[in-house]
């Protein structure tokens, strides 16, 4: 059977059993629904706005011509591919790549290095590990810190991993001057280039953000949907039945399973799933840190989308997604064992992840907590800004009364 025949099938089945189930397929979406607008938009709308306007104003250029030096090293990817990563780390998928499409449309990035920065640049946010799974499904605020700890870790690991996946680099432009020097004729080239003023710059941003969020919640809606229907139909109940098999064999409790198939479909299903599980904390935590490693179809679905143009590999991507879903898993078991001096430590040192900014459920709280996160990052970046513009102002002045 061909490929387009086989996803035909595939459609006309998940459409069948949809129409079959038709309370539970709108339940279904109505829970997708809210997810999406509870947790979702107010997380990521502020970002998604933010990264576009740094992008078109050039910043990202210069941030990547301040990092060239870090990145190269660690990871072998173009300093731009540190904005990615800030960004992707704070606001979570998909906006890691969404902007690593950008870079690779702009050819700021090979093929290979777009799908080494991919790999460990779109993650779970903070708001959402702490606020909607540590807090609001667990209601234990106290493992949020293990739970963000261990997603983060698995994430620098797997872009460590990475760098040893080959393939065609970019040239490394060897120019004189200073790295800030060339960050600001970066900045100046990438501003000219674009050429756009602030207002349609601004205007651009918000129509193209909203965009990406209403396909985001389109994704969302759909996975819940299907994950509901397989589920009552009886369908998942082999699977079912050999993760848990499998989880017996690595010694884990075996009442977990339901939520490694949920959170292979879709990862806060399956993060709820194993919420509520009678499996020990511990065994819940560890699955729970392996489906937000794997991120689920439903983003994975929404990066396709996202990079749809680019010619960048998904499977260097899902291959990277199992791989976090394994650190992170076994982070987690180390933080909440033997090791669990170290986020106890740090809560003491960290403690707004503990605040109320993160455990708030309603729309408006989310919005807030994500618009001052940003609010907080761009503020960094201004000062950042402003205090190299005001170095490269005292060295021109001084260089000039020399030459006088």
């Amino acid at each position: 059977m061909s490929r387009s025949r086989a996803l035909a099938l595939l459609v006309l089945t998940a459409t069948i059993f949809i129409v079959a189930f038709p309370e539970v397929s709108f339940r279904a979406s109505l829970d997708g629904l809210k997810l999406w607008f509870e947790i979702v938009l107010p997380a990521l709308l502020p970002f998604f706005i933010m990264a576009d306007l740094l992008m078109g104003l050039g910043v990202v250029h210069f941030i990547g011509s301040l990092l060239e030096p870090i990145m190269r090293p660690l990871f072998r990817i173009p300093g731009v591919g540190g904005f990615a990563v800030a960004m992707g780390l704070a606001a979570g998928y998909p906006l890691g790549a969404k902007i690593t499409g950008e870079l690779k449309r702009q050819n700021l990035l090979t093929g290979v290095e777009a799908e080494r920065l991919l790999s460990f640049a779109n993650t779970a946010d903070p708001l959402f590990i702490v606020g909607a799974v540590a807090i609001g499904m667990f209601k234990l605020p106290e493992l949020g810190l293990t739970l963000v700890l261990a997603h983060y870790a698995g994430a620098i690991l797997v872009g460590f991993f990475l760098r040893f996946h080959r393939g065609e680099e970019s040239l490394i432009i060897k120019s004189r001057g200073s790295y800030l020097r060339k960050a600001f004729r970066s900045l100046d080239e990438a501003r000219r280039k674009d050429g756009r003023s602030l207002g349609q710059l601004f205007g651009d941003s918000v129509q193209s953000t909203f965009q990406a969020m209403l396909f985001i919640g389109g994704c969302i809606m759909v996975f819940s949907v299907l994950t509901r229907v397989l589920n009552v139909s009886g369908l998942l109940a082999p699977f079912n039945y050999l993760t848990a098999g499998l989880l017996s064999f690595f010694s884990l409790d075996s009442n977990i399973a339901p939520a490694v198939v949920a959170g292979f479909f879709e990862t806060t299903l399956g993060a709820q799933t194993a919420s509520v599980s009678s499996a020990p904390l511990q065994t819940r935590a560890v699955i729970t840190s392996l489906v937000m490693g794997w991120s689920g179809l439903s983003v994975h679905s929404q990066v396709a989308a996202l990079l749809a143009g680019t010619k960048i590999r998904l499977t260097p991507y899902l291959l990277a997604r199992i791989l976090h879903g394994i650190f992170a898993a076994l982070i987690t078991g180390l933080l909440l064992g033997p090791a669990d001096f170290i986020p106890t430590s740090l809560g003491r040192i960290l403690p707004v992840f503990a605040q109320p900014a993160f455990s708030g459920a309603t729309f408006p709280m989310r919005l807030l907590a994500s618009t001052r996160l940003m609010v907080s990052m761009t503020f960094i970046f201004v000062i950042i800004f402003s205090f190299l513009w005001l170095i490269r102002r005292i060295i021109y002045v001084s260089f000039r009364k020399r030459r006088s």
